[in-house]
């Protein structure tokens, strides 16, 4: 039925800093959903290769450390460069199974010389098409001495059975003008992505499902200390100073009317599969709907540049 929609939201830790073995996981994760038949597929933040944890276990602000510089260097070399066909065998699975995926990336983005990184959250269509590429706006805190901002390039929505989609990397979401971007595009289901913990998605996942009155799916990551390979650089000053536990997952779904269908799942990796409704969207929207019959636009308006942004720009 075109108003059905089977999620999986693929809960699950990266091989840290290892971008082929954590591609690896996602290409089983998305089989495994296929074998449910499910129809989109959620990935956590950052997921290939990782969450950048040794910013906070190094005193990542140190001018000139050399541990910070190796392991930049190395989570460098295993970012994603979409431009290199990286992704090619993910979008092959998504032909082949007819799913879309949401995949949290670390992006070596070409257009921007290539040594730069980016927090990306990649769109691919059913049919295997890479539809859009957002590149975080603002990394947060710690982010910001390993990831660059990114541009409204990737400030997309996508059609997907009866929905509208769109999705925001992690503290993007709790941005009121982003978001409000993605309502003004239609979106009706609503893709969060964290890189792990409830303490994230217990919260704000509720208040822009009842904010927008669309469906909102928080994906996190897990991360302990198991999921450090011995071959990361530093591994034992990293393990030395490690909490047993990064990133307890919290992934979670929320209904239009902000309650819980599914409340953040802890600590527990796998796939976790729902199927949603879309009428629900229609019911919730009689008494509120931000960018139609309850918002104002003779008062406030929102501009959105959607500009890729690049340093250089060649004329042929």
């Amino acid at each position: 039925m075109e108003n059905l929609l089977k999620i999986a939201m693929a809960q699950i830790a990266p091989v840290w800093l290892d971008k082929a073995a954590t591609l690896q996981k996602v290409e089983n994760s998305i089989q495994d959903a296929a074998k449910e038949n499910c129809e989109l597929i959620v990935f956590g933040e950052g997921l290939i290769p990782g969450y950048p944890f040794w910013l906070a276990l190094t005193g990542g602000a140190e001018w000139d450390k050399k541990i910070n510089k190796e392991l930049h260097a190395h989570y460098v070399k295993n970012a994603i460069q979409i431009e290199a066909d990286e992704l090619s065998a993910i979008c092959a699975l998504a032909k082949t199974h007819k799913m879309a995926v949401y995949l949290g990336i670390i992006e070596r983005a070409k257009n921007r010389g290539g040594h730069s990184l980016y927090a990306s959250l990649v769109y691919i269509d059913a049919e295997g098409e890479i539809k859009s590429v957002h590149r975080k706006l603002q990394p947060t805190y710690d982010e910001r001495l390993t990831w660059s901002p990114g541009d409204g390039n990737g400030l997309r929505v996508h059609s997907l059975k009866a929905f509208t989609v769109g999705g925001l990397n992690c503290w993007e979401n709790w941005m009121p003008l982003p978001r409000t971007a993605l309502y003004g595009l239609g979106e009706n289901l609503h893709i969060a992505v964290w890189p792990g913990s409830d303490h994230n998605t217990k919260d704000i996942t509720r208040f822009i499902a009842r904010e927008s009155r669309s469906f909102v799916v928080s994906v996190s990551s897990l991360m302990s200390k198991s999921d450090f390979p011995k071959d990361t650089p530093y591994f034992n000053e990293l393990i030395e100073k490690a909490p047993e536990n990064m990133a307890n997952g919290g992934s979670c779904i929320a209904g239009p009317d902000g309650e819980w269908i599914i409340e953040p799942v802890i600590e527990k990796e796998g796939l976790i599969i729902q199927t949603i409704d879309f009428n629900r969207v229609y019911e919730e929207r009689q008494n509120f709907d931000p960018v139609g019959h309850y918002s104002r636009p003779d008062v406030t308006q929102l501009t959105v540049n959607r500009e890729r942004q690049s340093t250089v720009y060649y004329n042929s």
